[in-house]
């Protein structure tokens, strides 16, 4: 079966009024536009084109979630559990209401996330920095009494990210954490050397989100710019925001986020930092392939694959030995099932083909992103 599907922007306060409208070369509506969800997920299942939904063809089985994302301003920091911590959360609050705003987990499945760029410049937070680096870029921000503490407390011994974090959104810190943001405004301003983009952002992201201990939270993290093409991929454990920009992202079937700051939403601080990932290290930058048309972007799960194709008006056969999402983000683009019927596929919309098909064709000019569950979906 194939089957053409679509689906209404999801209107976050964080969306970009612009980016999804430019995308698909429409006037835009007028307020943000967040995401767009193609999946069975119960909250937003994709809609069927002909009618109906697509919760109603899986029986809401789809083991992913493919969404287009758009920020304009950056969405909140966040962590997400392993299986294990999820199961064992989903078991802790088995009495607690589904809706009740004090439950942290909404299923018992982890989130891992892979993004990629489809704007020529997408900025996020992604995993915590080495602390030496985190040292040198201190520096740089003067000998203010709030950089001192910091500094300090992260020289100490033992898990001293974890403890950090810990500290900074207990509420105990709110005078550190205005001095090391007005710290942080102060040498923005001015030339930073090697930190010059880093401080920056996070300045900018302090005008969002004025006085809020995620601005110093954000400070401990690494700043990474993808540019169109490029991704990341996100496991459990690992502290991450997205600032800017407009992507191709796809996770696990999951709802579970446990949140670190730059939000007004609840933040359970001890919750956060039993499943939080203290591990340092910049998180791989997954580039596109420099020949052919195909890139693929390996990541460590079974959940989803994910590959990137540019058609330059030759065919792509792929191979559908899996529930497939044909996602079209450029140009012109056919997909021919099994039957030789084809679908013409508008940037912004999806090809859904069920494992019966077998084999799809893309065809015309332009860019498709081809989603999967992992190992299940690649080009013939």
């Amino acid at each position: 079966m194939l089957l053409s599907l679509s689906n209404v922007p999801r209107d976050y306060a964080w969306g970009s009024p612009t980016l999804l409208a430019d995308l698909e070369g429409r006037v835009p509506a007028g307020g943000p536009e967040a995401e767009v969800w193609f999946g069975d997920h119960p909250g937003d299942p994709a809609d069927v084109r002909g009618g109906g939904t697509l919760d109603a063809v899986t029986g809401g089985s789809l083991p992913y979630l493919l969404k287009l994302l758009a920020a304009d301003s950056p969405l909140s920091i966040q962590v997400h559990p392993t299986i294990e911590q999820a199961k064992a959360g989903w078991a802790r609050e088995s009495e607690v209401a589904a809706d009740d705003p004090n439950r942290n987990y909404r299923d018992d499945n982890h989130k891992p996330e892979l993004i990629v760029a489809l704007s020529e410049r997408f900025e996020s937070l992604s995993g915590l920095r080495p602390l030496p680096d985190t040292q040198r870029l201190l520096s740089a921000l003067g000998e203010g009494t709030g950089v001192a503490e910091l500094s300090s407390r992260l020289g100490a011994d033992g898990d001293v990210l974890r403890d950090t974090i810990g500290w900074l959104l207990s509420g105990e810190a709110q005078a550190v954490v205005d001095d090391i943001i007005a710290s942080v405004r102060a040498a923005a301003d001015k030339d930073s050397g090697e930190w010059a983009t880093t401080l920056r952002a996070v300045a900018a992201i302090a005008d969002t989100y004025q006085g809020d201990p995620g601005v110093v939270v954000a400070l401990l993290m690494n700043h990474v710019v993808l540019h169109r093409g490029e991704g990341v991929f996100l496991r459990a454990g690992l502290l991450h925001a997205y600032i800017s920009g407009l992507g191709v992202e796809i996770m696990a079937a999951s709802d579970n986020v446990l949140r670190g700051g730059l939000t007004p939403k609840r933040i359970d601080v001890p919750e956060l930092l039993s499943i939080l990932d203290t591990t340092t290290g910049e998180v791989p930058v997954l580039r596109p392939a420099e020949v052919g048309a195909i890139t693929e972007y390996p990541v460590p799960v079974e959940d989803f694959a994910l590959s990137r194709v540019v058609l330059d008006g030759e065919e792509v056969p792929v191979e559908v030995s899996g529930p497939t999402m044909v996602l079209v983000t450029a140009g012109r683009v056919e997909v021919r099932g099994a039957s030789g019927d084809a679908v013409a596929i508008p940037i912004g919309t999806a090809a859904f083909a069920t494992p019966d098909e077998g084999r799809v064709t893309l065809s015309g000019q332009g860019e498709a992103f081809i989603a999967s569950p992992g190992g299940s979906g690649a080009a013939a």
